[in-house]
């Protein structure tokens, strides 16, 4: 079958012939409909050397999946040859306290597994095929379309769970800054006038971006630059927001969160852009908290499919055939893309 390999660090993606997958017990191979194409995948490709993350190459990129029961290993049941369904991304050991509960995010082996999921690590959903270790990790997606679904995985579930931890936060008359409308950001927006009450101010450097957020829910929206603090202060009444989700991650973004959440609020950094904020008495409001989330459970991604059940949150994608999956990288490494891009292999 054919696979989007990467197969050296800091070099571009190799699209390969490699043999079909083949389930032993209690695995399952899905019949790929969709795999997002994610900028985390660009800091691994573009910044990271060899040994900075524990991967061993080469591996099939594409964390964000969604598809078709395909076969079942010996052992693998609760689905039906055909069904579509959503995989869930982190895969930890099953076992441990946090998976149990589901969430194999804080898999408390994650160092002593290494590799963090298929297409992080291990091989992942750009190809014809993907063996997933065990059908614990498939969420039954119902009638939603597998190419519509695979950016629920992460794109959707990521900023759900930065956001339902905050949740108590967000009542009446309260605020949410959103940095960043990209494949996260755009989600994060529908998803917070979903299931909150804020009022939700979207902040980018590129107006398509901004368009978007409006289009679909942002109460404001505001171009990124000099005047973006005072902006944004203006629309809270000048006391800042009670949630502010960075979902870039760069040393600037970093700066405008910390200028823009109010006392007693919540930054959340969601982005790996690689950016720093320094934490010092006087650097952050009192009492705002600064944390960082990754990914979320798998209980929460049948929650965000609810959702999108219901039409309450959509992904806006754009669709690249597995031939075309290196141009998707570029375009999203170029800040053209809108929503999502998404690679449909079949």
């Amino acid at each position: 079958m054919r696979a989007l390999q990467f197969t050296q660090w800091k070099q571009p993606p190799e699209l390969r012939e490699i043999p079909d997958p083949d389930p032993k017990p209690g695995e399952v191979v899905i019949k790929v409909g969709g795999a997002g194409a994610c900028h985390s995948d660009l800091h691994v490709m573009d910044e990271f050397d060899e040994g900075m993350v524990p991967f061993e190459l080469p591996f099939t990129l594409g964390h964000e999946n969604a598809g078709w029961v395909h076969a079942l290993g010996d052992g693998a049941t609760g689905f039906e040859i055909g069904e579509p369904v959503a995989v869930y991304g982190p895969w930890g050991c099953g076992r441990c306290a946090r998976c149990r509960v589901g969430m194999e995010n804080y898999c408390v082996k994650s160092a002593e597994i290494g590799a963090a999921g298929g297409g992080l690590g291990r091989d992942g959903g750009m190809a014809d095929y993907m063996l997933v270790p065990d059908a614990r990790l498939l969420v039954p997606l119902g009638d939603l379309d597998p190419v519509q679904a695979a950016p629920l995985t992460d794109a959707a579930l990521t900023p759900y769970h930065a956001i339902v931890r905050s949740r108590d936060q967000l009542g009446a008359g309260t605020s949410a800054v959103v940095i960043g409308a990209g494949g996260l950001g755009h989600m994060a927006i529908q998803i917070l006038k979903a299931i909150t009450s804020a009022t939700v101010i979207v902040v980018d450097q590129r107006q398509d971006a901004l368009d978007l957020a409006a289009s679909i829910g942002a109460d404001h929206t505001v171009q990124s630059g000099p005047d973006a603090v005072e902006e944004i202060r203006g629309r809270t009444g000048g006391l800042g927001a009670e949630l502010v989700l960075d979902l870039v991650g760069v040393d600037a973004t970093l700066q405008l969160a910390a200028a823009t959440v109010r006392t007693l609020g919540e930054l959340t950094l969601v982005g790996i852009g690689g950016g720093s904020l320094p934490v010092g008495f006087f650097t952050v409001p009192y009492e705002a908290s600064v944390s960082t989330t990754y990914w979320g459970s798998v209980t929460e991604l049948m929650d965000v499919i609810t959702l999108a059940r219901k039409g309450d949150i959509t992904a806006h994608v754009t669709t690249f055939g597995l031939s075309d999956a290196v141009d998707a990288y570029d375009q999203l490494r170029d800040g053209q893309l809108r929503g999502r891009a998404v690679i449909t292999p079949n």
